[in-house]
């Protein structure tokens, strides 16, 4: 096979939807665990059934976003990104996945938080961004005025590479044998990680609302640049409400506290633009990717409320730790992330609903079931986790497995509500999968 005619960026997206497959279908095992304690105990355990399930999500969202990204430079650039060395950084990336799942599967861990598999197989990972890296800077100098979107794709491909080098300092024992510092650094690298790759989606997005409305103002306007260096401030400084609960320096707090509260610029300018939204959405209703960008817009705006309260100090020592940050964490992940993601790959992979009346009603019915499943797989958890920061607040606590039994009902809601979003996301996949050799391989 010629590797000039494969389609990177299509490839990364496919492999992308195969790892939201294999996330959820883990997720799915490990809510189970919930309610029967003893389920798979004795295989694989909620032990390695977590991360399983958080590399896999960490990786279609990573994995997504690099597609997007290649595919949008090919767009901008009129021109194919160089093959072989992307095609290594794929096969990195997938020597990396089949590591880590090794890993899991045989409970060698060793890592940290969200990236709890052992250290080495990190290094394949790095070398595939850094090899990313070099391919993104050969061709962004050929584009000489930049819309929005591709500044947020530079930021995001160079912030991610620093950041995630900076995930293992603890492998240092200067770092490793001071708590504070290990802790903080952690928990500050999780929320600027989530900074980085929501550069590369949000610009994604804003390039996809291009080329839907066959305009370019939308990624050369002012308000758009504003936004981008809003969240540019909230990539590097926003993790500060992360650290809340340890004893690091006051002034750490006071900023995080203070850039968490420029989100409300955000929200308020979502509020703001719903009315005008509507005549958009009439006319571009009928088409999928946007769709899926106007879920996510929503999901922004359901989302970024919970966050904004979950980054005041006094509501902070309730949530977190409880499930309310689950939610949070899912609301994001799922609603805002994946909603851009699948609006890329419809985009991308062009499945061919437009003269298939039955299969687009079929579909629309489905992208509906996705959002009240997911609706309710939110709340269910956001009332677990209010209900467990009661608890860990209260003066007269009772004991723990009391209140976990007290949280049955709300884990069975959404134990349902996820086998609901696992069917909904495989029959969406298995329609932007159906001609997958056609997306792949270039005529």
């Amino acid at each position: 096979m010629n590797i000039n005619k494969i389609n990177i960026g299509n490839l990364f997206l496919v492999t992308a939807i195969i790892m939201l497959l294999i996330g959820i279908s883990f997720g799915l095992l490990a809510a189970f665990i919930y309610i029967y304690p003893d389920f798979l105990k004795d295989q694989l355990g909620f032990v390695a059934l977590r991360p399983l399930h958080v590399s896999s999500a960490l990786f279609w969202i990573i994995l997504g976003a690099t597609g997007c990204v290649y595919n949008g430079l090919r767009v901008v650039t009129k021109q194919n990104v160089t093959n072989k060395i992307a095609i290594t950084q794929w096969i990195l990336w997938i020597v990396a996945i089949v590591g880590i799942f090794i890993s899991y599967f045989t409970h060698h861990f060793g890592g940290r938080e969200y990236w709890e598999f052992n250290p080495i197989w990190a290094l394949p990972i790095a070398i595939a961004w850094i090899l990313f890296l070099s391919n993104f800077y050969s061709h962004i100098t050929q584009v000489k005025k930049w819309p929005v979107y591709m500044w947020m794709w530079l930021t995001g491909v160079t912030f991610f590479l620093f950041i995630f080098i900076e995930n293992y300092l603890w492998l240092f024992p200067y770092f490793r044998e001071h708590f504070i510092t290990d802790m903080t650094i952690q928990w500050k690298v999780s929320g600027s990680l989530v900074g980085s790759w929501n550069q590369m989606i949000y610009g994604t997005a804003f390039f996809l609302m291009d080329r839907i409305t066959k305009t370019k103002n939308v990624g050369k306007n002012n308000l758009a640049f504003a936004m981008y260096f809003l969240g540019l401030f909230n990539l590097m400084f926003n993790w500060g409400h992360h650290v809340y609960t340890l004893p690091t320096e006051k002034y750490i707090r006071y900023v995080g506290y203070f850039v968490s509260m420029t989100e409300w610029i955000i929200f308020i300018k979502i509020f703001f633009d719903w009315k005008s939204t509507v005549n958009t959405i009439q006319k571009h209703y009928h088409y999928f990717p946007y769709k899926f960008l106007m879920a996510s817009d929503i999901w922004v705006f359901l989302n970024l409320f919970g966050g904004i309260l979950m980054s005041i100090p006094a509501i902070n020592i309730y949530t977190h730790g409880t499930h309310v940050t689950v939610a949070h964490s899912m609301g994001t992940t799922i609603g805002i992330n994946s909603m851009i993601l699948l609006a890329a790959c419809f985009e991308f992979l062009k499945p061919n609903i437009k003269n298939d009346t039955k299969s687009f009603n079929s579909l629309n019915i489905i992208f509906w079931f996705l959002q009240g499943f997911l609706l309710i797989f939110w709340v269910a958890l956001n009332i677990a986790g209010i209900k467990k920061g009661l608890w860990q607040m209260s003066e007269q606590q009772i004991s723990y497995s009391k209140m976990m039994e007290s949280l049955h009902p709300y884990f069975i809601v959404f134990i349902i509500a996820g086998i609901g979003l696992i069917a909904s996301f495989i029959t969406i996949a298995s329609k932007l999968l159906k001609n997958v050799s056609k997306n792949i391989i270039n005529n």
